[in-house]
């Protein structure tokens, strides 16, 4: 029984060569392919359209600082202010939109009755926002 192979040349060693032409006719028909189909997905009209912007836009609250010395001495915004015309000034700063923050700089030597009756003020006129600064520890 003869075999005959074409793996096989004349010599009974192994045809060590791979046939180009299926690979060849393969990459030609994903060449036309991707020319066919790329100016369709890049095709666009080019328009100078509006710009609009639909966020709404922010406004920051004022920020009002009030510091307390040690010996009860109020100030506003750097501004000396007696306690009798603390209220007049918090009651035109709630009337504000958007209500203004406060930033609250006591004295450790100060007297926490001083604090309290700040705190009592802008509760009682509705300015909720209050914010204690503090220096940082120093070691």
């Amino acid at each position: 029984m003869s075999f005959q192979s074409s793996d096989f040349d004349d010599d009974g060693d192994v045809m060590s060569e791979i046939n180009m032409t299926p690979l060849v006719d393969v990459m030609l028909v994903l060449l036309i392919i991707f020319i066919i189909t790329v100016p369709v997905i890049n095709h666009a009209v080019k328009l100078d359209l509006p710009k609009a912007s639909s966020q709404k836009e922010e406004m920051k609250p004022q920020k009002i600082s009030l510091s307390i010395n040690a010996d009860g001495a109020l100030t506003w915004n750097g501004e000396s202010v007696p306690l009798e015309g603390l209220d007049a000034r918090m009651e035109a700063s709630a009337a504000l939109q958007p209500q203004p923050e406060l930033h609250l700089q006591v004295d450790k030597r100060a007297e926490y009755d001083h604090v309290a009756q700040l705190l009592s003020a802008a509760s009682r006129h509705g300015l909720g926002k209050v914010a204690f600064v503090t220096e940082p520890a120093r070691n």
